[in-house]
């Protein structure tokens, strides 16, 4: 009869795999499938949090959102007044 145990493990040193289970004595032959899991990609904000730094702006900057402390830019007219700067110098 056909058993099977599903465990979960870290890859170690020189790709060593470790299982740990007592219900296999020493000696039982096994064939091993190994399904490798994918990366868990991280979000920008959960990268951005890793830092002190970073959380510490991030957190102000939730907050200044929150109390509506907040600056609007027209990027349009920005560019506009960037460009007429720019020609003036030449």
């Amino acid at each position: 009869m056909l058993t099977g145990i599903k465990q979960k493990a870290i890859v170690g040193k020189d790709g060593k795999i470790e299982l740990s289970n007592t219900e296999l004595p020493a000696g039982t032959v096994v064939e091993v499938i190994i399904l490798v899991e994918p990366p868990i990609e991280e979000d920008e904000t959960t990268y951005l949090l890793k830092s002190e730094a970073n959380k510490k702006h991030l957190l102000k900057a939730m907050e200044n959102v929150e109390q509506g402390n907040l600056i609007y830019v027209d990027l349009d007219e920005y560019g506009e007044r960037k460009i007429k700067k720019f020609l003036r110098k030449s």
